[in-house]
């Protein structure tokens, strides 16, 4: 790594979270970026508390016909560029972020079943909704 620069910030409810830039000496390969940066559902089995704290902190949404006016439309348009697209692998190039792997559940993608805001309706929500989260435990 060449260099770091960081913010602390705090959300609404009073949660912490950074905002992180490095410099790093060698391009990261997509399989070195996949062991840090997760845009999936977890294995219930092997990370409950992963799982748990992913499906209900993690999970943008939902954007759709159950909910036709969520927070992130503005004017008709959705601005957080949720569902994202689904990918089997993450992909790089050496202009722009990473398009990280989000699989589909024919490919090994996981899925939940999750109940929108103020409705009993439950929607199955894939890996096209979970923001990015780091893969470490604390």
């Amino acid at each position: 790594m060449k260099c770091f620069m960081y913010s602390i910030e705090w959300q609404k409810r009073g949660l912490p979270h950074v905002h992180l830039l490095l410099w790093l000496m060698e391009k990261l390969r997509p399989n070195e970026i996949e062991e840090i940066i997760s845009t999936e559902i977890p294995n219930a089995e092997t990370d409950r508390k992963l799982y748990d704290t992913v499906t209900k902190n993690m999970i943008h949404g939902p954007c759709c016909a159950l909910n036709p006016s969520p927070p992130c439309m503005k004017e008709g348009k959705l601005t957080k560029k949720f569902p994202r697209a689904l990918l089997k692998d993450t992909q790089t190039n050496d202009k722009a972020y990473p398009l990280y792997r989000r699989r589909a559940p024919e490919d090994g993608g996981r899925t939940i079943t999750q109940k929108t805001r103020g409705r009993i309706q439950k929607i199955l929500v894939d890996n096209s909704c979970v923001l990015s989260h780091i893969l470490f435990n604390v």
